[in-house]
């Protein structure tokens, strides 16, 4: 199974949400069966590694951002079973690019699996302070547990078969 985070520009949000799914996986003891990666919308940022405070609020919490940005494609659908978005805006863009409505199913909302979400999308924290890049940390390790439960409930094979 295959799963992708998607953001804007693949340097804040996207590479510390795929970052914290691995951490969850890894304590669930799925890591080896569940491959996460992470890409962006836009092109301002292709093969730069990820923002540096993002990177600093991320270590602080014990995630490695190791890779670099890179631009979410139609083959991207090919490829992974689940897409993931940070916000609505990311959400129309992915799934204008989904090449069928079975494809368009699978793009949800990161936290649409975070138990008591405060809201359904993760904020972007490009342009503001060390704050917003904790919470992003915050927010994106409580969605990855809820993730990580969802998948070990066996939603993510419903979702396959459903879809695919």
């Amino acid at each position: 199974m295959r799963i992708l985070l998607v953001c804007l520009g693949n340097i804040c949000r996207s590479p510390t949400a795929e970052a914290a799914i691995r951490e969850a996986l890894a304590e669930a003891g799925l890591e080896q069966s569940i491959e996460v990666d992470s890409a962006g919308t836009g092109t301002w940022h292709l093969g730069e590694p990820p923002d540096p405070r993002m990177a600093a609020a991320a270590a602080e919490a014990g995630l490695d951002l190791s890779g670099r940005a890179r631009q979410v494609s139609v083959d991207d659908f090919a490829e992974f079973d689940l897409i993931l978005v940070m916000d609505r805006s990311n959400l129309e863009d992915v799934r204008g690019l989904a090449p069928d409505m079975r494809a368009r199913e699978r793009v949800r909302l990161f936290r649409t699996f975070e138990d008591g979400a405060d809201g359904d999308e993760v904020p972007d924290p490009y342009y503001g302070g060390t704050g917003g890049f904790e919470r992003v940390v915050e927010i994106t390790r409580r969605g990855a547990q809820g993730l990580v439960d969802w998948i070990r409930a066996g939603g993510l094979e419903r979702a396959a078969d459903r879809v695919g």
